[in-house]
């Protein structure tokens, strides 16, 4: 086994394709999950794996689409419930919520990671997250890990741990990290609506704009609506 050898979950969005590139960085032997949990459009795992490939990494889809059918009333996973326009701050976006998602996926990623004798189990969760997602919070991943060293005690490598290196830092913050790596964020996808463009008004979108913008960084990314989220 490499004693470098890296779990990391990759959706093909800027966060955690940025993610993966750091990993490199810092000389992983990478394994990157890119989970189907049954989301409204796949259109996000070709960019995990064209950032698996360009990487050198292993990837595979993890199929979850079973689960994510039975984790109803969430906007990303039912047709029927239209997807929020605005800023993650706006109480509309609980909608985007699909229950338990982290730890399910965080979950299947150990089991992978015991199997493969890996160090580290990867996510890009990030603070912007913090407002909306429970599961993205540090005390989520404070606890989760904890849990999975009684899960998986005896076996596997002893000092494997959830790494989230973005866990405190704001999306500015990931854009300049991924500037300096040279992630090519071009052909990373975050839109949860998963037309040709970016559709520039879903929470995801308004806040990647914000990023780049705070960044003072260029937006290399298509949108339908440019401007929408950016007012001062």
């Amino acid at each position: 086994m490499d004693d470098s050898r890296a779990v990391a979950i990759v959706s093909g969005g800027m966060d955690s394709v940025t993610l993966a590139y750091l990993l490199a960085s810092e000389g992983h032997y990478l394994h990157l999950l890119s989970i189907d949990y049954g989301q409204r459009h796949a259109k996000e795992i070709e960019y995990a794996r064209l950032c698996a490939k360009r990487l050198g990494a292993d990837f595979d889809v993890v199929d979850l689409s079973g689960v994510g059918r039975l984790l109803t009333g969430s906007a990303l996973t039912t047709e029927e419930i239209d997807v929020p326009h605005g800023h993650y701050a706006a109480e509309n976006m609980a909608a985007t919520v699909v229950p338990n998602r982290n730890a399910i996926m965080l979950s299947v990623a150990y089991g992978i990671a015991v199997a493969e004798g890996a160090k580290i189990v990867a996510a890009g969760m990030h603070a912007g997250d913090h407002y909306v997602y429970p599961d993205c919070r540090p005390s989520f991943v404070r606890a989760f890990d904890a849990m999975q060293r009684e899960a998986v005690e005896g076996f596997g490598d002893p000092s494997l741990r959830l790494h989230a290196p973005f866990i405190d830092k704001a999306k500015a913050e990931i854009v300049e990290i991924g500037a300096s790596l040279n992630v090519p964020f071009a052909d990373t996808w975050s839109c949860y609506e998963g037309g040709e463009l970016h559709c520039g008004r879903c929470g995801t979108d308004v806040e990647r704009k914000q990023a780049f913008r705070d960044a003072g960084l260029p937006d290399p990314t298509g949108y339908r609506d440019p401007d929408y989220g950016l007012e001062p």
